[in-house]
């Protein structure tokens, strides 16, 4: 029997985190080629540290020319997406930072598994596991620890970009550790923070001061009680922010990206890779189909585990556990998910209209827990197939 008492923490970080940075530009990039071609295969890998950027990686357009055209934009892309971040610091400053492109064109070897058929036979682009969870202990179907760490974050980045809080700095990590009583998260035991701020003079209680009526705002009511401890800043100064702080690579930050902890993670990065890697689109729709279980009402949480073979166009497996929460035996989700939806990598594309320049705003704050866009961004997030997943079992 699981545990019903317990104190879990997930951690999240900004967008102005080193390792953010770097995945934002990396999607940044993609989103440009998509946008030309719906098909463009991109695989980008951004490096940062003081005063300088390195991109690498392949990418493909079926029209080389347009491919050559486009490699002259990545210095712009790149310092657009630093400059919106917001740094401007004298060692990380997107006006006058070193801007590397070495991006290549795609390996013929890794492209033939993929472009083996134009059909639904189209294999995947890579072996892999992949994971997706839901649950229903917040109404976005997400754990809390990492949805309410988001959120903290994401509104501190709000009131600092909209001029409201002009001494906070891009940089930031949180961590919560909520309390469950009976399974169900009931408030919070301690919250850290350490966030960036531009005023050398600011004290670790000034900056608490200037951010709790934020942090208030997105918590639940009732969760922050006189008993729950507080470390803001608890190591003193942090002036020095970003890659000039610390350098940053794309893909280190899975665990924030995901569940913060709470469910398994198949290992694959997602940011700056194209959806016909199913370490990005298979996880996406492992939630999408976990996410909808429990909307549906089959289960009161559910994980999702997909695998693949390079080339392979069916799934390798389909595994499903509710943690003894379903209403139906697992096995029988298994079967309907399989039946409700297309779980090739062409199927799982045209499903979720993946083939689209949707993913720089993943770049941070979760890829899972949002609100589907209407253009089409967060689609894995919809509940529209509960209806069918209820039909099929």
């Amino acid at each position: 029997m699981s545990r019903q008492n317990y104190t879990f923490t997930s951690e999240s970080v900004s967008e102005g985190h080193p390792d953010k940075v770097c995945d934002r530009i990396s999607d940044a990039v993609l989103d440009a080629f998509l946008a030309e071609e719906p098909e463009a295969r991109v695989a980008c890998e951004t490096f940062a540290t003081t005063d300088r950027v390195v991109i690498g990686g392949e990418v493909g357009l079926s029209d080389q020319d347009k491919l050559h055209d486009y490699m002259g934009k990545i210095d712009e892309i790149a310092r657009a997406c630093i400059k919106d971040i917001g740094y401007e610091q004298d060692k990380f400053h997107h006006a006058t930072c070193e801007v590397t492109n070495l991006l290549h064109e795609q390996s013929a070897h890794i492209a033939q598994g993929v472009d083996a058929a134009a059909d639904k036979d189209e294999g995947a682009g890579d072996q892999g596991i992949m994971f997706g969870f839901a649950t229903n202990e917040t109404p976005e179907l997400m754990p809390a620890p990492i949805h309410y760490a988001h959120a903290m974050l994401r509104r501190l980045a709000e009131v600092r970009k909209d001029g409201t809080e002009p001494a906070l700095g891009p940089d930031a990590k949180s961590q919560l550790s909520v309390v469950y009583r009976d399974g169900k998260p009931v408030g919070i035991s301690s919250l850290v923070l350490s966030t960036q701020h531009l005023d050398e003079s600011l004290s670790s209680e000034d900056i608490r001061a200037t951010v709790a009526p934020y942090i208030e705002e997105v918590l639940p009511e009732g969760w922050l009680t006189a008993d729950t401890e507080w470390h803001v800043n608890p190591t003193g100064k942090f002036v020095i922010g970003g890659p000039d702080g610390d350098a940053g690579l794309t893909g280190r930050k899975i665990i924030v990206d995901t569940y913060g902890g709470a469910a398994p993670h198949g290992g694959g990065a997602f940011s700056g890779k194209d959806p016909t890697k199913v370490d990005r689109s298979a996880a996406y729709a492992a939630r999408y189909l976990a996410k909808n279980v429990v909307a549906a009402g089959l289960a009161d949480k559910c994980t999702i585990q997909l695998s693949y073979a390079i080339g392979v166009s069916k799934p390798l497996s389909i595994y499903c556990d509710t943690f003894g929460s379903g209403q139906v035996e697992d096995a029988a989700i298994e079967a309907a998910v399989a039946q409700a939806m297309d779980l090739t990598p062409r199927g799982i594309r045209e499903h979720l209209s993946l083939n689209k320049p949707i993913y720089q705003r993943t770049a941070a704050y979760g890829h899972f827990g949002r609100a589907p866009d209407a253009d089409g961004g967060f689609s894995w997030e919809r509940t529209d197939l509960a209806d069918a997943l209820k039909a099929a079992v």
